[in-house]
């Protein structure tokens, strides 16, 4: 069965609403599957649906509106907590319009003591458990944890809504959680509730559609840069990335974008390896470049020590821009390769990408469909869907991930894909591409590969989508990484 995980589902929450298809109108459908699931199974009886305050609980309220209208049952609702606790706004409206629903009992309860909160559980014929959603940590508070406790030693059939509250990730177990007969989850199956722990909790699980659009799941959008790990409030230098670019030599401007761009992504220090021909160039782009000199007019072996040493010091290398196709610099990029613990490959770096099977831990590759063509030794098909094809296939054999880019970006690590239309025709200037592999190695420092490069392409995009705004067909490669930050805060 096709899964995604919970981290993903956020996501694609989010680039629904970008599309259009608004969070509330995801929480009507929620609600209306689980009422169909109670009517599909029950001929009658009492239904109790326990909500806490946020989406979770907003789903049991969409679900209680259309069950009170079928005669056979008999419906009760307990917020845990009182209406000005409730966290989102589309939880909130679906609440207050249960007061206009011809709903038996909807009882507030702030106090795990109330006698209400046990009467109600006791006389149910079905409980729906809306209390908690994902990402708890630490201990169940009050009045979820009695709530929880006394709708486990009730014996009722009980429906969790997404996951059964308390659920444990793999990293923890929680005190109190929710024993679940069913767990009706939305979209697709999460991979957390696969978990031999988990599964203990869930009972059956049945996956319900909601009406999510294919294209939020299949093309980045600001919900997937929304899962990004960040620099915290607390970081010092360094925590959010110290990032090596190796390039120039035959230019000096492609390294320079690429670390400045690398930059206002959010790494705290980039250091520029060069040639002695362009090192000084580069310096002046900008003081807050670190640009190391290497030893000649072009990248060589006598490059190796120093390199090495960068590298130990670096937790990303970004390699390529710039340097040249001459045979030694592709076959010292060769040797280099296994010296990083992360690795952006990009342009006249790429060739050095051994012919055999990968064996490189953490590596993103961002070759234009020539490039990928040259690598692969077999023409870059024109038709997307052949493309995609061909990207995954590539990476899952080199163990890389691929971002192909195109008018629509590919991103694969053999596994799963990712695309991205941002962008624009004013973006075939120059130096946009090291401006993307800039990105994608600041992102490369604190999360995954397959992650970095489908938000570096759609960051890329979309800056130069803003700097188009303003500056047409005369934008600049300079022009999009001064927009990144605009994205980023998005």
């Amino acid at each position: 069965m096709d899964s995604i995980t919970w981290e993903e589902m956020k996501a694609i929450d989010a680039n629904c609403a970008q599309l259009g298809l608004l969070p509330i109108q995801l929480m009507e459908n929620a609600g209306s599957s689980i009422s169909k699931e109670i009517r599909d199974r029950f001929s009658g009886g009492k239904i109790l649906l326990v909500a806490g305050r946020g989406n979770n609980g907003g789903d049991a309220f969409v679900a209680a509106r259309h069950l009170c209208e079928y005669p056979q049952f008999q419906v009760d609702v307990i917020l845990l907590g009182n209406v000005a606790s409730i966290r989102t706004e589309e939880a909130k409206r679906n609440f207050l319009l249960l007061r206009h629903c011809k709903i038996n009992n909807i009882k507030e309860i702030t106090d795990p003591g109330d006698v209400s909160l046990s009467e109600l559980i006791n006389n149910a014929d079905v409980i729906v458990d809306g209390i908690l959603g994902t990402g708890v940590a630490g201990k169940i508070r009050e009045p979820e944890a009695s709530a929880i406790e006394l709708i486990n030693l009730s014996g009722k059939y009980v429906i969790a809504i997404d996951l059964p509250s308390g659920t444990p990730d793999t990293k923890s177990e929680q005190v109190k959680c929710v024993k679940a007969d069913l767990t009706i989850t939305f979209h697709k199956m999460k991979e957390e509730l696969s978990t031999p722990v988990a599964f203990y909790y869930t009972g059956e699980v049945k996956v319900s559609s909601i009406g999510i659009c294919s294209h939020a799941e299949s093309f980045t959008g600001i919900g997937n840069l929304r899962t990004l790990n960040i620099r915290t409030p607390d970081s010092h230098k360094g925590q959010a990335g110290r990032i090596l670019i190796i390039g120039g030599g035959a230019y000096s401007g492609a390294p320079a974008l690429a670390a400045l761009a690398a930059l206002r992504t959010g790494a705290d220090i980039v250091t520029v390896a060069a040639p002695a021909n362009v090192a000084g160039t580069i310096a002046s782009f900008s003081p807050d470049l670190i640009v190391r000199c290497l030893s000649s007019q072009r990248l060589c072996s006598e490059d190796i020590p120093l390199v090495t040493k960068l590298a130990y010091q670096h937790d990303v290398i970004v390699m390529g821009m710039g340097l040249g196709n001459d045979e030694e610099v592709v076959e010292t990029a060769r040797r280099i390769i296994p010296l990083c613990k992360k690795l952006v490959l990009d342009a006249d770096a790429l060739p050095a990408l051994e012919e055999t099977k990968g064996t490189y831990s953490e590596v993103v590759i961002t070759p234009h469909a020539r490039e990928f063509a040259r690598i692969r030794k077999i023409e870059t098909s024109a038709e997307i869907n052949s493309r995609i094809e061909e990207v995954m296939a590539f990476s899952r054999e080199k163990k890389v991930v691929t971002l192909l880019k195109g008018k629509v970006d590919i991103v694969s690590d053999g596994r799963k894909v990712m695309l991205n239309r941002t962008g624009n025709a004013g973006m075939s200037v120059g130096g946009t591409g090291d401006v993307l592999a800039g990105i994608t190695g600041a992102l490369l420092a604190i999360n995954p590969p397959m992650k970095a490069a489908a938000c570096a392409a759609y960051i890329n995009g979309t800056a130069g989508d803003l700097a188009f705004k303003d500056k047409g067909y005369g934008l600049l490669a300079t022009d999009i990484i001064e927009r990144i930050t605009d994205v980023m805060r998005e």
